[in-house]
C-alpha cells in the first residue's frame, strides 16, 4: 500500500511541476516584454493565433474534426 501511495504522490508531483514550470516561463516572458514596452505588440501578433486555437478547441469539443461538417455543407 505504501508503494502505491508513493507512486500516486510522484505522479501528482510530476503533474504539478508540468503545470507550474510553463506558467512561470510564460510569466517571465510577459514580464520581460512589458519592461521593454513590447507587450502590446506581442498581444496584437498573438491574437489571431489564440482565436484560431479557440475555434479549433470549440470544434473538437463539439465532437468532430470539422471534416464531417464540411462534407454535409455546414461549417
Amino acid at each position: 500500500m505504501e508503494r502505491y501511495l508513493d507512486l500516486i504522490l510522484l505522479r501528482f508531483g510530476l503533474i504539478a511541476v508540468g503545470l507550474v514550470v510553463p506558467a512561470l516561463v510564460i510569466f517571465a516572458v510577459a514580464l520581460a516584454l512589458k519592461r521593454r514596452g513590447r507587450l502590446n505588440e506581442m498581444r496584437g501578433a498573438a491574437d489571431p493565433v489564440v482565436r484560431a486555437a479557440g475555434r479549433a478547441l470549440l470544434r473538437r469539443l463539439e465532437g468532430g474534426s470539422g471534416r464531417e461538417r464540411r462534407r454535409d455543407g455546414r461549417w
